[in-house]
């Protein structure tokens, strides 16, 4: 993978949206520049889930400029994410198509346990090196994350339905405040929580609580400001919450009775009209898993996307181990995985396909037999659903479906797949299913010397005549899958060529 001296992330929270730029030096980053935008998101779901006008328009615009700054950087040093609300919201691919647009990058939706590891490695990352267990907490927009975990590595993660933005619209509308609300969402904020309460995230599970993002951060400048972190403020900490002074919070925002009418140190006006519902989420976190203090980090999310772009470029991709973790679990014939790897990858290189693809082929070609450990009869079919469906750290939805979409297509009918004849896949699709069938042996056996060449939508695939006639049943394979894809409704036709 190339090397790139500068990188940059967006982080499309429900709530905010961030733009960081890192320097690399070696196998460090220094930050460079930090944008954030209110765009609240979230605020913007109707309750049919789908984005309002409004939340799009405020959305593209900051992206526009987002895009601005980023002009003349290569796609592959920058890596924007999406979160909650482009999760949940129906017309998120519509709104995607824009957004991808007005930014001039592609952006990716990643599942809520993929945000809860990219938050653990930004925070991880802004704090000393400690051997000793964390909780780290991060309530967005939409979602809250929580994360166990040592040193750089997360060892726990989930993903709770609940966020400042949504909390604060669904219990404390136009920012009016009284006791049966606040009573009302800490409730729900609690029986979310409980989905985590126990031996995993329970008071046992860790010496240190850290808070990230906005919420935490606005929480722990109030308490500081207004005289509640109650012992020493660590250096490499942005302040610290207490439960004393979150009820202490409580207890000014119900005699104020509108959070307009709030006026405290450390409370910004940014922050304001979703500080109620943070504030609820907060307390029945500190309540359920027995924290009494929790500091604040500096790193967040985007600084997280910035690290794990650092390992893509250093050769320490996260995807890679990934998909070494899934060949483990599911018992994976790794000799036969590297074979039809090795093969469908001479195809791609025979095609002069991106170097991306083959990522994606080389992925799709290791895994492509995870579905056997389910059922032999129709494996690929439940090797794609593991991949579509299944945690996949390091990946984003759109990247399993692609390489779902690689597996299903590895073996059976092509016209039952439903894609368009002009789809992008199509070749990649070729190449995995010429490699498993030149590797239906399962063995070390000589491969011949073949060649694959494409044009104006014929791809005549050259295989020594010798060959075939030595191995008539490879050749009658060859011939059948020559008359699958003469039939299948693809932009591709493949001609046997005896050389």
């Amino acid at each position: 993978m190339p090397t790139y001296p500068t990188l940059a992330a967006i982080d499309l929270g429900s709530n905010s949206f961030h733009l960081q730029v890192g320097r690399v030096e070696g196998e460090q980053l220094f930050y460079l520049d930090a944008i954030k935008e209110s765009v609240r998101l979230a605020g913007g779901l109707t309750a049919n889930k789908r984005l309002d006008g409004a939340s799009q328009r405020r959305a593209l615009n900051c992206l526009a400029r987002f895009g601005e700054r980023l002009q003349g950087m290569p796609p592959g040093a920058v890596r924007a994410v999406g979160t909650s609300a482009l999760r949940v919201a129906k017309n998120a691919p519509e709104f995607l198509e824009k957004a991808r647009a007005a930014l001039g990058f592609e952006i990716e939706i990643v599942a809520g346990r993929e945000e809860a590891r990219l938050i653990y490695l930004g925070v991880s990352h802004s704090l000393p090196l400690n051997p000793e267990p964390r909780l780290v907490v991060d309530i967005g927009g939409g979602s809250t994350e929580c994360i166990i975990g040592t040193g750089y590595e997360p060892q726990d993660r989930e993903s709770l339905r609940m966020g400042c933005v949504v909390f604060s619209n669904r219990f404390f509308a136009q920012g009016l405040i009284d006791k049966n609300a606040m009573k009302a969402a800490e409730i729900a904020a609690r029986i979310e929580t409980r989905i985590v309460a126990g031996p995993i995230f329970g008071r046992d599970a860790w010496v240190e609580a850290v808070g990230s993002s906005g919420t935490a951060r606005a929480l722990g400048d109030i308490c500081r400001l207004n005289g509640h972190t109650s012992g020493h403020t660590s250096d490499h900490s942005d302040g610290a919450i207490t439960l004393e002074g979150l009820r202490w919070l409580r207890d000014r925002l119900l005699k104020a009775g509108d959070v307009n009418q709030l006026d405290l140190p450390g409370l910004k006006a940014d922050r304001r009209p979703v500080i109620a519902g943070g504030l609820s989420i907060m307390l029945a976190i500190f309540e359920e898993l027995g924290v009494e203090r929790m500091i604040v980090a500096q790193g967040a999310m985007r600084e997280g996307i910035l690290w794990d772009l650092l390992g893509r470029v250093h050769d320490r991709d996260m995807r890679d181990v990934t998909v070494s973790q899934f060949q483990r679990r599911y018992q994976v014939d790794m000799a036969q995985a590297r074979r039809v790897e090795a093969q469908a990858l001479a195809l791609c290189r025979d095609l002069a396909l991106s170097p991306e693809s083959a990522l994606y082929l080389a992925w799709a070609a290791r895994l492509h037999e995870i579905g056997i450990s389910i059922a032999h009869s129709g494996f690929h079919k439940h090797g794609a659903y593991i991949l579509e469906n299944a945690d996949m750290p390091g990946f984003s939805r759109r990247d399993q479906t692609f390489m779902a979409l690689l597996v299903r297509a590895g073996r059976g009918g092509l016209d039952k797949l439903g894609m368009a004849p002009n789809s992008a896949e199509w070749p990649l699709i070729l190449c995995l299913r010429l490699a498993l069938l030149f590797n239906m042996s399962r063995s070390d056996a000589v491969i011949p010397a073949i060649s694959l060449d494409c044009a104006a939508g014929i791809c005549r695939l050259a295989v020594p005549a010798a060959w075939l006639r030595d191995n008539p049943l490879s050749r009658a394979a060859l011939e059948d899958e020559q008359r699958e894809w003469s039939k299948a409704a693809a932009g591709l036709r493949l001609e046997l060529v005896a050389t």
